[in-house]
């Protein structure tokens, strides 16, 4: 039974041997470094009056990612200030409100709000989307865009039914499969896009309409992250088909190839560890994190190399490695707990890679945005901090 029905969330961190105390001191001083600390640390900047963006600091751009992103972690987090201010901000630049992806947000802006891109990318409405439903439930709904679960379900409308009725674009998920696209009409996925334990809620609060649809994607999510996450290594590859494996078709936009596990599949164990928190509901992708743990080992240098899905190294260096320490971490959710008496139990495994986390401090430097923000998440998970607010 998962959070959803019993409302209890675990504490690995409790689990782990760690205080209240020491846990409550940690998480305040990485909110305090993320949000507000120095120009060498934060990641959040406040513009003018009202606003404020998340900025990826390697590409000195805000994305909707790191938007939505920054919302989940503000209302969770009880920070309704910062939280308006990044919604304002993103709905001021970001948001695309004529052509063929009206209904949308621009996926990259500059940091003064121009925009970079006129795509969207639906991780950032899905993330935008559940954020909003949360404050809504937190904070109560405001008027125009802080009407949060009217503005919530207007995003999921516009994923799913762009180029019905005359209405110009394409959809976020495909419609017929139900699984969400790696861009708007794209023949395939990216698996770490998969927020099943995300559109259980959405089949409760969407338009109406809409529910039957998003209780359809979650089984779908679910299944699909079977096939997607290799069943000896749990890796998956960023891109990958309907069928689960991996793309290996160069991009037409550059001839990138992403079927690797590399930074962005890294947020699949965190995503299915989660997800099992809040719904514990396992067509056989709750396993995925443990294999990822047991093949990677007790050897953290493992976890710096870039593998195929299959568990071959392809580079010994890796762009975020804290990001996959965190994720894969966060996975640690998917794990049942036992006695501990046994040292080389799954549980034991687990608890091993909470522990790394906690040995290991937030990022600095120019590529500290997207690791950072799975340490994030990482900590609120595993802390019981990232809940269901209904």
């Amino acid at each position: 039974m998962g959070a959803y029905e019993s409302g209890k969330y675990r504490n690995l961190f409790k689990e782990l041997g760690k205080t209240d105390e020491e846990i409550e001191l940690r998480i305040k001083s990485i909110v305090n470094t993320f949000f507000f600390g120095s120009e060498e640390e934060r990641i959040y900047h406040p513009a003018g009056d009202d606003m404020g963006y998340l900025e990826d600091t390697g590409n000195h751009d805000a994305r909707t990612e790191g938007m939505s992103y920054g919302m989940m972690m503000c209302v969770q987090l009880d920070m309704k200030e910062e939280f308006d201010r990044i919604w304002k901000w993103a709905k001021t630049y970001m948001y695309m409100s004529e052509g063929e992806n009206e209904g949308y947000f621009a996926w990259s802006c500059h940091t003064d709000g121009s925009k970079r891109a006129h795509g969207p990318a639906p991780d950032g409405e899905e993330f935008f989307a559940m954020s909003l439903f949360f404050a809504s439930h937190r904070w109560g709904d405001g008027s125009g865009i802080f009407e949060y679960s009217k503005e919530a379900k207007e995003i999921l409308r516009a994923c799913l039914h762009k180029g019905e009725n005359g209405r110009p674009g394409e959809p976020m998920w495909n419609r017929e499969n139900k699984l969400i696209l790696f861009v708007p009409g794209s023949p395939f996925s990216d698996p770490s896009y998969h927020l099943p334990h995300f559109y259980s809620l959405f089949a409760e609060w969407a338009y109406e309409e809409d529910r039957v649809f998003w209780k359809e994607a979650a089984d779908a999510s679910r299944k699909y992250l079977v096939k997607a996450c290799d069943p000896v290594t749990g890796m998956n590859g960023e891109y990958a088909k309907f069928d689960g494996s991996p793309l290996t078709d160069p991009m037409p936009w550059d001839s990138s190839v992403h079927g690797d596990f590399y930074s962005d599949a890294y947020r699949t164990a965190a995503n299915i560890g989660l997800d099992a928190a809040w719904y514990g509901i396992d067509e056989g992708h709750l396993g995925a994190p443990l294999k990822l743990m047991r093949f990677l080992g007790t050897d953290l240098e493992a976890a710096r190399c870039v593998y195929t899905t299959k568990g071959d190294v392809v580079e010994k260096n890796v762009l975020h490695p804290l990001g996959l320490l965190a994720a894969t971490a966060q996975g640690a959710l998917a794990v049942p707990p036992d006695d501990g008496t046994d040292e080389d139990s799954d549980y034991a495994v687990a608890l091993k890679w909470v522990e790394w986390l906690w040995n290991q401090p937030p990022r600095r430097g120019g590529r500290r945005y997207y690791d950072n923000c799975l340490y994030m998440f990482a900590y609120l998970a595993l802390s019981g901090r990232y809940r269901i607010w209904k």
